[in-house]
């Protein structure tokens, strides 16, 4: 399998699926609908729609079934990427080569195009569960990604990573930063897919593993590339965690030794999935992207 080639196809599928659930743009409140599949459509890996595909697939489901759940999990994505994008946050002008919502939409249906998308999420996950055989394991992938972006998970990890600006902090809060703000709903995604197949608690474990070695990883990642990154392909601002006073794993040990703690974290995430599957040869090279992109 040509890995790239793989990811792209898998991308396409979930721009498809994506599309298929996306609200229409009529009624009073059309700018919103507007505003959010802006956001939407603005392009991006699609990882997080991918690896819920993925799981339910390595857990034996049908990844039919998931689909909803891969669009809306997409949804909550590109929320918190509009409201990260805000002045009171980040204030970035671009996101993916694109000015950010608030620059074309105003601030203010920015911050309601980003709670339209989490709610919207709910809606599509709950609305397409009604009705279906086993209803117990869609309730537990609604509660994962629930779990996954909640205060106990990307929220949390965005409250302690906005107290943190300006301030050195040590390691031990940088992982916790790390973990919930990205690697969360990594595993949200990937546990909702498995729960919907019905995998049992050894899979879901192993899955876990995966998912938040893959999701530590990419943050650190994220962190490399504001120092060396390239604008033009990383389709947003470089230097804004320098420019914020931001602690992160280059500023805290160095980029050479953030690039072995991910590669590490990269090992033991195919050493979990390898337990389960012997089907690893995309989840191996997702793992492996995942330390060697440029954006």
């Amino acid at each position: 399998m040509e890995f790239k080639s793989e990811l792209k196809k898998k991308a396409v599928y979930a721009e498809e699926i994506l599309k298929k659930y996306m609200p229409k743009e009529e009624g009073y409140q059309k700018t919103i609908m507007e505003a959010m599949n802006y956001s939407l459509n603005s392009g991006g890996k699609r990882l997080r729609p991918i690896l819920t595909l993925e799981a339910c697939a390595i857990a034996g489901g049908n990844v039919k079934d998931a689909e909803p759940f891969a669009a809306a999990i997409e949804m909550i994505h590109t929320y918190s990427l509009i409201h990260d994008d805000l002045p009171a946050l980040d204030n970035d002008d671009l996101r993916r080569g694109r000015a950010t919502n608030h620059k074309v939409f105003g601030e203010a249906m920015a911050i309601l195009a980003g709670d339209a998308l989490l709610n919207y999420a709910f809606e599509t996950m709950l609305k397409t569960s009604i009705g279906k055989e086993n209803p117990e394991r869609y309730l537990k992938a609604i509660n994962e990604i629930a779990e996954g972006a909640g205060i106990y998970g990307m929220i949390g990890g965005q409250v302690v990573d906005v107290q943190s600006e300006n301030i050195s902090i040590p390691m031990e809060k940088l992982e916790y930063i790390h973990r919930n703000k990205t690697a969360a709903m990594m595993v949200g995604c990937m546990r909702a897919g498995a729960q919907i197949a019905g995998a049992d608690e050894r899979k879901i474990e192993c899955i876990t593993e995966y998912a938040e070695n893959i999701g530590l990883a990419f943050q650190i990642v994220d962190d490399i590339l504001d120092i060396v990154g390239d604008e033009s392909v990383i389709g947003k601002p470089v230097g804004s965690d320098i420019e914020n006073h931001k602690s992160t794993y280059p500023s805290l040990i160095g980029l050479e030794e953030s690039r072995k703690k991910a590669e590490e974290l990269i090992e033991k995430a195919k050493s979990s999935i390898a337990e389960i599957t012997d089907e690893t040869e995309f989840l191996f090279g997702l793992a492996d992207y995942i330390i060697s992109r440029d954006h």
